[in-house]
């Protein structure tokens, strides 16, 4: 069980970080650290940065659209949100582990592998614009139940997660993928 408020500022702040290292680091690196890989079958962190923009398409304009349904239906804040079953398992499978260590490697859904080269610029000043409409989107939410209201998943858009729990998943999806691209520039 969450705090509203608190769950939203710490969403906030996680999205500003993601932020910061976008505009203060990454889009001030060379083309060729961007591109560079690990090792041949790990992703460039301009890779990374695509296949984060790839879920940004879908899930930003799916989580507007439930928060304008909240709005309209007159779905107020409520004071706690607790995570649904799926959304905690989502969140949870996502999430890095303390020391920065993602517990389960996952093949990214054919709709969400990126290119072999993607322009570097154009996929962090995607990122940029992405991380700032999700500034807003929480913005937003911190007037409606977060809890009642539903987003559709996007491998199955018959299955719906809470507005938090998407939230939840987005920004540990983001860590998870932001470690890989950091572990590209070493």
């Amino acid at each position: 069980m969450y705090v509203t408020k608190v769950l939203l500022d710490d969403l906030y702040a996680q999205t500003e970080q993601f932020l910061e290292k976008a505009v203060q680091k990454w889009q001030n690196m060379p083309i060729e650290t961007l591109h560079k890989k690990p090792n041949p079958s790990a992703w460039s962190a301009a890779q990374c940065l695509e296949h984060l923009n790839i879920y940004g398409r879908y899930y930003l304009s799916a989580i507007e659209k439930a928060i304008e349904t909240a709005e309209k239906n007159g779905y107020t804040a409520n004071e706690t949100f607790k995570s649904g079953w799926l959304g905690k398992y989502f969140y949870n499978l996502m999430l890095p582990n303390t020391e920065g260590v993602v517990k389960s490697k996952m093949k990214a859904p054919a709709h969400a592998v990126p290119s072999e080269r993607p322009d570097a610029r154009a996929m962090i000043a995607e990122f940029i614009d992405q991380q700032e409409r999700m500034l807003q989107l929480i913005e937003r939410a911190r007037k409606v139940n977060i809890a009642k209201v539903r987003v559709p998943i996007s491998i199955m858009q018959w299955l719906k997660l809470k507005l938090g729990d998407t939230f939840l998943f987005m920004t540990a999806h983001h860590q998870r993928h932001i470690l890989q691209a950091e572990r590209s520039f070493c």
